[in-house]
């Protein structure tokens, strides 16, 4: 049986494009997963990164929300330690309330900026070590309860459901014992995705949110009717990762092709370019066979597939592409 599919969106702004033609295009692709039948798309958060416009990811869910009917929208993922659990559990109760049934959460510790930038957001060095009671005081907000004499208004007919995601075994042993879902970030962090998986399954204590346990794993896409086509996607969205990377993402970095090749051959940029292990590429059928056989070797319930290609287009058309591999032998 073929995996279910998902869709992480990592709102990319490309070179010379705007964060507005950034929300338009992630309007499009979400509404192409809808078309081709996945069950959700995630947005993460991620702060002072001239190259990503999900900053402030709950108001993109909702303007996302706004431009389509049925598919699931949510957060893949919020950084909790950023933000006050209340201020979280307002956000998505809100979503929850004005579109029912649609809003997933998705829950990281790590702060998804740099050290200026967590300042700037008023964060605590050590407000990650409090991640498990802060996801325990969330859920029980969004779950319509009181918290110290304190309530999250407005709340959603229904809770909105959480996950966990991670990239180590803490997130893994954390998700077991809440009884959540787990998303493995194995889209960027490959390393430790079976350990993890495995930690997980073995120490999953069932909960009234989940009865078994559930994992999701992140892959990365370039699908195209050529596998040559399909290539030179994945070369040229890479090339501008790296670029981005070694700017510390800022826009205008001036590193010429040849430059970046060299360094992703370097010791150092062949731990850059491990990171993107898990990558699909070539037509519908390569990228079907790929996909499924990573869904069976991650023990992967459902996988989350960040489609990169550079022009709005082709990410498009590999979303489409992909959808119609996978349910063609569903």
């Amino acid at each position: 049986m073929s995996p279910v599919l998902s869709v992480l969106d990592l709102a990319p702004i490309a070179p010379g494009r705007s964060a507005r033609e950034s929300f338009e295009a992630s309007v499009a692709l979400a509404q192409a997963a809808e078309r081709g039948g996945y069950r959700r798309v995630w947005y993460a958060e991620h702060h002072n990164m001239a190259s990503i416009a999900s900053s402030a990811t709950s108001v993109v869910i909702g303007h996302v929300a706004e431009h389509t009917s049925t598919i699931r929208l949510g957060a893949g993922g919020i950084m909790l330690p950023n933000h006050s659990p209340l201020v979280i559990a307002e956000q998505f109760g809100t979503l929850e309330t004005l579109f029912p049934g649609r809003i997933d959460l998705g829950l990281g510790r790590a702060p998804g900026s740099d050290q200026r930038t967590m300042v700037a957001l008023r964060r605590d060095p050590m407000s990650a070590d409090s991640f498990p009671q802060d996801v325990l005081e969330l859920q029980a907000y969004l779950g319509g309860k009181s918290v110290q004499g304190v309530r999250s208004v407005p709340t959603g007919e229904s809770a909105v459901p959480l996950y966990i995601l991670g990239s180590s075994l803490f997130g893994a042993q954390l998700a077991a014992q809440l009884g959540l879902p787990y998303a493995f970030a194995s889209h960027f962090a490959p390393d430790s995705l079976h350990q993890a998986v495995e930690v997980y399954r073995n120490r999953f204590q069932p909960s009234e949110q989940l009865a078994e346990p559930y994992v999701i794993a992140g892959a990365n896409v370039f699908a195209a009717r050529d596998r040559d086509e399909a290539a030179e996607q994945r070369t040229i969205a890479y090339r501008a990762r790296t670029r981005s990377m070694l700017s510390q993402g800022r826009s205008g970095a001036n590193f010429t092709d040849a430059e970046v090749d060299a360094f992703l051959a370097s010791p150092n940029g062949r731990g850059l370019a491990g990171m993107t292990r898990y990558t699909a590429v070539g037509t519908p059928e390569d990228v079907r066979a790929y996909l499924e056989n990573f869904a069976t070797e991650a023990g992967a319930d459902e996988l989350i597939l960040a489609h990169h290609a550079t022009n709005v287009e082709d990410r498009v058309r590999s979303v489409e592409l992909t959808a119609d591999a996978m349910t063609a032998v569903a």
